[in-house]
C-alpha cells in the first residue's frame, strides 16, 4: 500500500528537525492504526518506502545527491523492503574512490540528522574493492549485500556490485550454504536447541524469522531465486508448502510488528511484560493469561512448522549444492526402510497407509545410533500423512504395539523420542499431548512450554541409563540399572504434566489419564497404578525436601507412609530429579541435589526399618551425637569439653543439623578462646550442597537483620537459614549461601563475607544499611505474597509465616521491617523453593512478649507494603 498523501506532504514540506519529527510521529501513529485494517506486509513495505523517501530528501538537503560517484544502497532487511516499526535501518554508501573531506563532512551531517530523528541505523562507507574484501571475510556482510537495493545514486556502480555478488568466486554456493547452516546451528545452540522458551526470540529462535530467511538466502545465492515461490519451479517446494511458508511468514511478521508496537522500540524477544499488550494488539483479547496463551500457542505452532520445513528444504538444498556430501552407501533396514548415510528413508511412501509403520521408522532410529536425521522426502511424506490422519494413532492396535515396543526399547527414549516430538508424532498419537503443545506456564519456575519441559524430562531420565550420567547422578544411575520396568518411569514422565492448562489439579487429572492409557494399552493393573501414583505424586518429594525439615523423624515417617515401598521411592526419586532439572537451566544445583539425596536415604532407611518401628527423635539425637563426637575425638578434642559445649544446646539443635554440621560447629567453638564473644566461620568448601555460614553470638534483637544485610551487600543468595537459641541466652545462625548462578561461594569471596559478618558483630551500634535491589522480571507475575501471623506454642512468642516471590534481597526486606518494629527473632527457618521463598519466624516484641493484635496489624501492613513496592 502506498504511503498516505499527508505523510508525503509533511515529508516534502519538512525543513527543520521538528518538522521531520512531526512527520515521523504522524507516520508511526498511522502504522499503529492501520495494523488491524490491512495485511502486515503492506505496512512493513510502507515503512521501507517512508525511510526511502526520508533518506532521499535528506540526501538532497545535505547536497549529497549531486555527487555522481555516490550510491545509497539499502542492505539486509531494509534491502528486502521489510522494515518493522522500529527495525534497524542498514545502508551502504558506495563510492568509486575514497571520499574527500568535504563529502565526509556532508555524510557526517546526513547521519547525525538520522540519529537526531531517533532512528536506529547501521551504515558504512565503502568502495567496491572494500565491499568485496569485507564480503570475503564476513558471510553476514555478504548476506546483507545479497539483499541490497539501490535507493539513490550511481546505478552503474551498484550494478557492478550486484554482478560481483552473484558471479564472484568468493563465497561460492557451496561455501555460502555451509557457512549459513553453521551460522544457523550456532544460533539454535544459543537458544538451547528449542523454540519453546517462554520468552522466545521471534527472529533468532529455531523456527523464527531467521530460519525462513536462511532458506531465502540460500535460494538467492544458488538458484538466483528472488522469491520463495520460484522454488516451486525448481522442484523444491510444493504449492501447499509454499502457501504454508507464506502463511508462517505473515504470522511471524504480525507478531513481530505487534511486539514492536507493544515495546515502543526495536525488540525481538517476546518478554513476559510485552506479551499481554502484544496479544491485545493482535486481537487475541485482553483477558490476561488466556489471551497470552492463545497468542503463544499460535506462535509455537508456527515455529514448529517453520523449523520442520527449514530442515527439509536445507537437506534438499544440500543434495543439489554439495552432492558429494550425500554420496553415502545405502543400507537396507527392512523391506520398507533404508539408511542413507546418517538419514533414514522410506522406500515407498505408500507404506504409511499401515499407520504402525510410522513408529517402525522410529524403532529403526533406536536400533541404529548412526541415524541422526530423517531423509527430506520422508519428512515430506510424514507431513502429508500427519495432515490426513482421522482420529488418534493410539486408536490402532498395531500402533499401540509399536509405540510400546519403542518405549521399552533401550534407545527408544533417546534420539527417536526427540524426533517423534519434533515431527508431531507424539501429538498424533496422544490427544492429551496436542493440548500441551505450546502450552505456557505462568510461574517463576519454568523456562519452557509444557511439552518442551516434558521432552527435556524424558531426556534427563534417558541420561540416567547412559554412562555419562553415572558420575553426575550416581543414585539415579544405580536405581535404573536394577529397575524391572523402566518404561513405567518414562510413561510417568510423559504424563506428569499432561493435564496442565485444563483447570483443576493437573496431578490428579494426569493420574486419571495415566490409568486410562494403561488400560487401553493392556498394562497389568499394578503397573497402571504405579504410573498413576507417580503422576499424582510427582511433586511430593520436591515439596517435602525443600519445604520441610528432613532431619525431623516425624517428617520422614509421614513421607515414607505416603511412599509406602522402596520400589515407589526409587521411581519417584528418579522422576523428581529429572523433573527439577528440566524446569529451567538455573533451578538445579548441588543444594537441591543434596536435599533430595538425603531425603531419599532417610526414607529408604525408614522403609527398611519398617514404618511400624520408626526411629524416634531420641534415637536420632543419640546417633548424631555419637558420630559427631567420634569425628571430634579423632581431631584431638576431649570428650569433657565436647559435652560441656553440647550441654548448652537444646534438643532441637541436634535434630535441626546433621552430624557433619554439628561436628563442624563444635570444632569451631572448641577453638574459641572466649565463648562470651561472637564468632563466625564460613566453610571453605561446599557442605550439603552449598557454602555454610555459622554465627555464634550473645542474643541481640537486630542481629538477624544485621547479618542478612551483610550477606545481601556481598551479592550472595541465602538459600536456607536456621536460627536457634541456646539454654543460656546465646543465638546460633546457620546460613546456606550460594552465588547468583547457584554455585557455592568462591573461597576468596567466602573470606570477604566472613570479615563483613565479623565487623557487623563487633559494632552493634553501627547503622544497618539495606541494599536496594529491584528486579524487573518479577513485576510480570501476579503472585501475591502470603503473610500469616498466629500464636506460638509459647505464650510469650508469635509465629510469622511468609510465602512470597523470592525477589532479589527479599530476606533483607523482611529483616528491615522486623528491625523497624523492634522485633526479637528467637528462631527462624528460611527456605527457597525455586524462585519462591517460604519463611517462618518465631518472634516477640521489644518487651519479649507475644505480639499484640495492633502490632500484628502494623507488621502485616508493613510487610505487604514492602513487597508491593518491590514488585511494582
Amino acid at each position: 500500500m502506498a504511503l498516505p498523501n499527508k505523510v508525503k506532504k509533511l515529508l516534502s514540506d519538512a525543513e527543520q528537525l521538528t518538522d521531520y519529527r512531526d512527520c515521523s510521529s504522524y507516520f508511526y501513529k498511522w502504522l499503529h492504526n492501520e495494523f488491524s485494517k490491512q495485511p502486515v506486509g503492506n505496512l512493513i513495505n510502507a515503512r521501507a518506502e517512508f525511510i526511502d523517501r526520508l533518506l532521499i530528501k535528506l540526501f538532497h538537503v545535505y547536497d549529497l545527491a549531486r555527487e555522481p560517484d555516490l550510491a545509497l544502497i539499502a542492505v539486509g532487511g531494509y534491502g528486502r523492503g521489510e522494515l518493522h516499526p522500529y527495525s534497524d535501518i542498514d545502508f551502504l554508501l558506495l563510492v568509486t574512490q575514497q571520499p574527500s573531506e568535504e563529502i565526509c563532512e556532508k555524510i557526517g551531517q546526513f547521519v547525525t540528522m538520522l540519529w537526531d530523528l531517533n532512528l536506529e541505523i547501521g551504515h558504512s562507507v565503502r568502495t567496491i574493492e572494500q565491499a568485496i574484501e569485507q564480503k570475503r571475510e564476513d558471510v553476514t556482510f555478504a548476506t546483507s549485500l545479497l539483499e541490497s537495493r539501490l535507493i539513490f545514486g550511481n546505478h552503474i556502480e551498484f550494478e557492478k556490485l550486484k554482478t560481483h555478488i552473484i558471479e564472484t568466486p568468493v563465497w561460492r554456493s557451496g561455501e555460502f550454504f555451509v557457512a549459513k547452516v553453521q551460522e544457523q546451528n550456532l544460533r539454535h545452540k544459543k537458544c538451547h536447541g528449542t523454540a519453546y522458551n517462554l520468552e522466545p526470540n521471534i527472529k533468532e529462535n529455531p523456527g523464527g524469522l531467521r530460519d525462513l530467511q536462511t532458506i531465502i538466502w540460500v535460494a538467492k545465492k544458488h538458484f538466483r531465486a528472488e522469491t520463495l515461490q520460484e522454488l516451486i519451479s525448481h522442484g523444491y517446494l510444493t504449492h501447499e508448502e509454499f502457501q504454508e511458508l507464506s502463511e508462517c511468514l505473515e504470522n511471524l511478521w504480525n507478531i513481530r510488528f505487534a511486539l514492536h508496537l507493544a515495546a515502543g522500540r526495536s525488540e525481538n524477544r517476546l518478554l513476559f511484560d510485552h506479551q499481554p499488550n502484544a496479544a491485545e494488539i493482535l486481537g487475541f483479547g485482553s483477558d490476561g493469561k488466556s489471551s497470552v496463551e492463545r497468542m503463544m500457542k499460535r506462535l509455537f505452532r508456527i515455529m514448529s512448522r517453520v523449523r520442520e520445513l527449514n530442515q527439509m528444504l536445507l537437506s534438499y538444498f544440500e543434495q543439489s549444492i554439495i552432492p558429494e556430501t550425500i554420496e553415502a552407501p545405502v543400507v537396507e533396514l527392512d523391506r520398507n526402510f533404508e539408511r542413507v548415510g546418517h538419514q533414514i528413508r522410506v522406500k515407498n511412501p505408500s507404506v504409511f497407509f499401515r499407520r504402525d509403520q510410522l513408529f517402525v521408522l522410529f524403532e529403526h532410529i533406536a536400533d541404529n545410533p548412526e541415524i541422526t536425521h530423517i531423509y527430506p522426502s520422508t519428512i515430506r511424506t510424514i507431513r502429508q500423512v500427519r495432515r490426513r490422519l482421522l482420529g488418534d494413532l493410539q486408536d490402532y492396535a498395531a500402533c499401540r504395539e509399536a509405540f510400546l515396543r519403542l518405549v521399552k526399547h533401550p534407545n527408544g527414549m533417546g534420539r527417536a523420542f526427540t524426533l517423534m516430538h519434533k515431527h508431531g508424532m507424539l501429538a498424533a498419537y496422544l490427544p492429551q499431548w496436542r493440548n500441551i503443545f505450546g502450552q505456557m506456564q505462568f510461574d517463576l519456575f519454568h523456562a519452557y512450554t509444557v511439552d518442551e519441559h516434558t521432552h527435556k524430562l524424558i531426556k534427563n531420565i534417558y541420561q540416567f541409563f547412559d554412562k555419562t550420567g553415572i558420575s553426575e547422578f550416581p543414585i539415579c544411575s544405580e536405581i535404573v540399572t536394577r529397575m524391572d520396568k523402566p518404561e513405567l518411569l518414562y510413561l510417568a514422565g510423559i504424563f506428569h504434566d499432561i493435564a496442565k492448562g485444563r483447570g483443576g489439579d493437573h496431578s490428579e487429572l494426569g493420574s486419571v489419564d495415566a490409568i486410562a492409557f494403561s488400560k487401553l494399552h493392556g498394562f497389568p493393573s499394578s503397573d497402571g497404578k504405579l504410573i498413576s501414583w507417580l503422576v499424582g505424586n510427582h511433586l511430593l518429594m520436591s515439596v517435602t525436601a525443600q519445604r520441610k525439615d528432613i532431619n525431623d523423624p516425624g517428617v520422614i515417617k509421614d513421607f515414607a507412609s505416603r511412599v509406602k515401598t522402596e520400589r515407589q521411592l526409587d521411581y519417584l526419586y528418579c522422576l523428581t530429579v529429572a523433573d527439577i532439572r528440566a524446569t529451567n537451566d538455573n533451578l538445579w544445583n548441588d543444594w537441591k541435589n543434596t536435599l533430595l539425596r538425603e531425603l531419599y536415604l532417610h526414607t529408604q532407611r525408614a522403609l527398611r526399618l519398617g514404618l511400624e518401628n520408626p526411629m524416634d527423635q531420641r534415637d536420632q539425637i543419640r546417633d548424631k551425637k555419637h558420630q559427631a563426637k567420634q569425628r571430634l575425638l579423632n581431631l584431638g578434642h576431649f570428650e569433657e569439653q565436647i559435652d560441656l559445649i553440647w550441654s548448652r544446646f537444646k534438643a532441637n539443635y541436634f535434630t535441626a543439623f546433621s552430624e557433619q554440621q554439628i561436628s563442624w560447629h563444635s570444632e569451631h567453638l572448641l577453638k574459641c578462646t572466649d565463648l562470651s564473644q561472637p564468632s563466625v566461620v564460613v566453610s571453605d568448601k561446599a557442605m550439603h550442597g552449598g557454602t555454610q555460614v555459622f554465627v555464634y553470638s550473645p542474643y541481640s534483637g537486630p542481629l538477624f537483620a544485621r547479618l542478612v544485610s551483610v550477606i545481601g551487600t556481598k551479592k550472595a543468595q541465602i538459600q536456607h537459614a536456621q536460627v536457634l537459641t541456646t539454654k543460656d541466652g546465646y543465638v546460633l545462625f546457620n546460613f546456606v549461601i550460594l552465588e547468583v548462578n547457584g554455585e557455592p561461594i568462591a573461597s576468596s569471596r567466602a573470606q570477604s563475607i566472613k570479615r563483613g559478618l565479623e565487623q557487623a558483630l563487633s559494632d552493634p551500634r553501627k547503622k544497618i544499611r539495606f541494599k536496594k535491589n529491584r528486579s524487573q522480571r518479577f513485576k510480570d507475575f501476579n503472585i501475591k505474597p502470603k503473610i500469616v501471623l498466629r500464636p506460638h506454642a509459647r505464650k510469650d512468642r508469635s509465629l510469622i509465616e511468609i510465602q512470597a516471590v523470592d525477589i532479589p534481597g527479599l530476606l533483607t526486606k523482611i529483616a528491615e521491617v522486623f528491625q523497624a518494629h523492634l522485633l526479637h527473632i528467637h528462631a527462624a527457618r528460611i527456605t527457597t523453593v525455586g524462585e519462591r521463598a517460604e519463611d517462618f519466624f518465631v518472634v516477640s516484641n521489644n518487651e519479649y512478649q507475644a505480639l499484640t493484635d495492633e502490632e500484628q496489624v502494623k507488621i502485616h501492613q508493613a510487610l505487604r507494603k514492602k513487597f508491593n513496592a518491590e514488585t511494582e
